[in-house]
């Protein structure tokens, strides 16, 4: 059962030192409460107390990573439902799915596909995470060699997708130094595979069967947890939740109550993220952009699609990138003065703020217009030129000192600033 504040108070030092970056002990505990910090920022926390909060202090919802080649991945550790209370911290990761029955010339061709389509969208490198390999030949070395191809080709991430245990091992080895994601435990299989997972050191996908349509959502939740707790006691403790739903009703709501489980009523048996196919609830590309769609916004940890192309990347991709932005921090670019088409001297200094759409737009159309210049950006905390100006944020003052802290002065031979036309008065 969770704590309250006042039974976390209790346990610490109650010194209100402020090394945890509170004004008391009290606020410390509250926010740990809420599981909105950890315990470790607590420096002089004894023993006895970290082993009595260990359930308070483990965040709601498990924090898994997949590593590859200085690539990195984490998933997990959300502690709201909706983007506004806070933030959402851990972008769901987006791979394709390929089957080693394929022959290895088309994996390597499909994988390069993904691996080298990155967007540049408002200055953030977009791309996808990486690869999934799908056991269907029923032969472990041929999925080796499938696993093999697709890591000779990038050096995303993976996810391996096999019920059975040699084929895991086979590509565990193909994978050598990589951590990918093993996919899936079942009720069968449970104890080989995580015994797998377990020697790998790899993160594990937790799966129910949803072969019986009799099957309620609440026995397949219920069946999951006693899964999950069953690996857990094993030794495997980073697991990701395949709650065997594939349509759009389903998905949505079965997701959505494991969220709520894991926030509100710190259910740990469903605190982890969750892997989802769309592709498998779809009955068109289409549609299985469009349930991506939905389960980026609505809680997927890991999404598993069957097709990529260019224009459905582009679009989750950047659905995936405002969704998992702080609504409380709007997204900047860097202070300074950024040369267009090869400025001198005696080109035009043009001013505007460091918020990111402004900046972009602004500069595509200097850029589009084949003139050379300078743009000055001012630090306007990340406001767009009007909600600047309003604020106090973008005068006379303000963009005079960017002119000197930039160094702009020193690049033009001339002391004219073009201004934004709404602010220019």
């Amino acid at each position: 059962m969770a704590l309250s504040g006042l039974e976390i108070y209790k346990l610490l030092p109650k010194t209100n030192c402020k090394d945890c970056g509170f004004p008391t002990c009290l606020a410390f505990a509250m926010k740990l409460a809420q599981k909105q910090v950890e315990l470790a920022a607590c420096p002089h926390v004894s023993e006895a107390a970290q082993a009595a909060l260990s359930d308070a202090a483990a965040p709601p919802i498990r924090l898994i990573t997949l590593s590859s080649n200085g690539n990195k991945l984490e998933v997990g550790n959300e502690t709201v439902l909706y983007r506004h209370e806070k933030t959402f911290f851990h972008q769901p990761g987006i791979f394709v799915r390929v089957s080693d029955d394929l022959p290895l010339d088309e994996i390597k061709a499909r994988t390069a596909e993904v691996d080298g389509y990155v967007v540049d969208y408002v200055g953030m490198p977009l791309s996808y995470d990486g690869l999934a390999i799908a056991y269907a030949s029923g032969n472990p070395e041929q999925f080796g060699d499938a696993v093999k191809a697709v890591c000779d080709t990038t050096h995303k991430l993976l996810i391996l997708i096999a019920d059975d245990p040699a084929a895991l091992k086979a590509g565990l080895a193909a994978a050598d130094g990589r951590t990918p994601l093993l996919c899936a435990a079942n009720a069968e299989n449970w104890r080989r595979v995580a015994l797998a997972a377990k020697n790998a050191k790899a993160p594990l996908v937790v799966r129910v069967d949803d072969s019986d349509p009799s099957t309620s959502s609440e026995q397949r939740l219920d069946g999951l947890a006693k899964l999950t707790e069953d690996i857990a006691k094993f030794g495997v403790d980073d697991l990701v939740l395949d709650p065997g739903v594939r349509g759009f009703n389903e998905s949505l709501a079965t997701i959505t109550h494991i969220r709520r489980l894991a926030l509100k009523e710190n259910f740990r048996a469903l605190g982890y993220p969750v892997i989802t196919f769309p592709g498998e609830g779809a009955t068109s590309q289409l549609d299985e952009v469009t349930l991506a769609g939905q389960q980026i916004a609505k809680y997927a940890g890991f999404v598993v699609l069957d097709h990529f192309t260019e224009a459905s990347a582009y679009a989750l991709l950047v659905l995936r990138a405002n969704i998992y932005t702080d609504p409380q921090k709007p997204i900047q670019v860097e202070p300074g003065v950024y040369p267009i088409n090869n400025p001198g001297p005696d080109s035009p200094l043009m001013v505007t703020t460091n918020f990111s759409i402004t900046y972009f737009s602004v500069a595509n159309e200097v850029e589009s217009s084949g003139l050379p210049g300078w743009l000055l950006v001012a630090d306007a905390e990340g406001m767009s030129v009007l909600t600047a100006w309003a604020a106090g944020k973008f005068d006379a003052e303000r963009i005079a000192k960017a002119v000197k802290e930039s160094g702009a002065s020193g690049k033009i031979s001339h002391k004219q600033v073009i201004l934004p036309g709404h602010v220019a008065v």
